[in-house]
């Protein structure tokens, strides 16, 4: 039996899993034939709409993606067991220097690799290919995009425990920060030292075994989001203008998100990243909030009698909507699922075996509907 809040006609139910079943065939690295398989395939659906699609490759360093997590965790582990050192020998002080200035150098490292590095750093150089479609009047741009990532990547761990682990880490430099001062202060708190050395390596050791592997199809993340934009996209009214960003590297620190950002100038665009068919539907806003964006989705939510929840991005997860906002656009991202969603994401656990498309034909509907909100 079908859902009941789905509009869309069978023929549309059957596309959401033919997209999935092609797009998740297998992993699909960037710059992977997998991947440039993938994509010729989302460009013929594309075309067949009434699409102009075009490759538009990139250069960038995968450094950052496959080592910026990891070295942060083993620079948090080495700096927290110095601390810690110095806090139960009685140098609080030095304890609070070390942790002050390693905190400011490691998060400022990471915000300009992050930011800046995935594309200007000199090593490990890379090539991938973002693909774009548009629908547009002649000599206009489409006024919304629709953007997923093709890549995939599979990690040794899951990434809720991965994300598990930032935000312990984060709590465990707040609270060393904290115990360090007072220490600074006059109180006997050097007892408290061996405890919270010894969470922040376990908490360290989580951020640090985020090595990036090829042995997930990617399914949920992010055929899932791909196929939803598909769909919608065959939803739409043939002359309704609208662009298509299909990106890769996105699982190599946003890399093609961020040579889009980079070169085209800030627009407004929805991005889909990780569709279950369980679980709820939230909306994942940057800051500044786009308030006529989330104000459309929550119209078409109410139209639909569909559930959403909306926030800001958790500490630890990374999608292209961050690098879009970065560049200027007002951007949010869809996903939906629970738990159990997250705890299949970047393993070998994420295919099609756990995932049919329910999910993707709801969200898709969704975007149809606030496309035709915005007008």
């Amino acid at each position: 039996m079908r859902p009941a809040w789905c509009a869309l006609p069978d023929p549309y139910a059957e596309a959401a899993r033919r997209h999935l079943e092609r797009v998740a065939a297998a992993p699909r690295p960037a710059g992977s034939p997998a991947e440039s398989a993938a994509r010729d395939y989302c460009a013929g659906v594309l075309r067949s709409l009434g699409f102009s699609v075009s490759e538009e490759p990139f250069e960038f360093s995968a450094l950052p993606g496959r080592l910026g997590t990891s070295l942060c965790g083993v620079a948090s582990i080495f700096m927290l067991a110095a601390a810690g050192h110095l806090g139960w020998r009685g140098h609080a002080l030095g304890a609070f220097v070390v942790l002050a200035a390693g905190g400011i150098v490691v998060l400022g490292a990471a915000w300009w690799l992050a930011r800046f590095g995935v594309l200007d750093l000199p090593w490990r150089r890379e090539r991938a290919v973002n693909l774009a479609a548009t629908r547009a009047l002649a000599g206009s741009e489409p006024g919304i995009w629709l953007v997923a990532h093709l890549d995939s990547k599979s990690q040794p761990l899951p990434i809720a425990v991965r994300a598990l682990g930032v935000m312990a880490s984060l709590a465990i430099w707040g609270v060393a920060l904290v115990v360090s001062a007072l220490q600074s202060a006059g109180a006997s708190l050097a007892g408290y030292w061996p405890l919270i050395t010894i969470a922040g390596v376990l908490a360290g050791i989580l951020v640090a075994a985020s090595v990036v592997g090829v042995r997930s199809p990617g399914a949920l993340d992010n055929a899932s989001g791909v196929a939803t934009v598909l769909v919608a996209a065959e939803q739409l009214p043939s002359d309704r203008s609208v662009g298509v960003l299909l990106t890769s590297g996105e699982e190599l620190g946003l890399a093609g998100a961020r040579a889009w950002a980079r070169a085209k100038r800030g627009s407004v665009a929805i991005n889909v990243d990780g569709v279950d068919d369980r679980g709820a539907i939230r909306v994942i806003h940057p800051r500044p909030r786009p308030e006529a964006l989330l104000r459309a989705i929550a119209s078409a939510a109410g139209e639909l009698g569909v559930n959403i929840t909306s926030g800001p991005l958790p500490p630890g997860l990374l999608v292209d909507s961050v690098a879009l906002a970065d560049g200027g656009w007002k951007v949010v991202t869809l996903s939906k699922g629970n738990w159990r969603t997250v705890a299949r994401i970047h393993t070998p656990a994420d295919d099609l075996a756990a995932l049919h498309g329910e999910g993707v034909a709801e969200v898709a509907t969704l975007v149809q509907r606030t496309l035709v909100t915005l007008g």
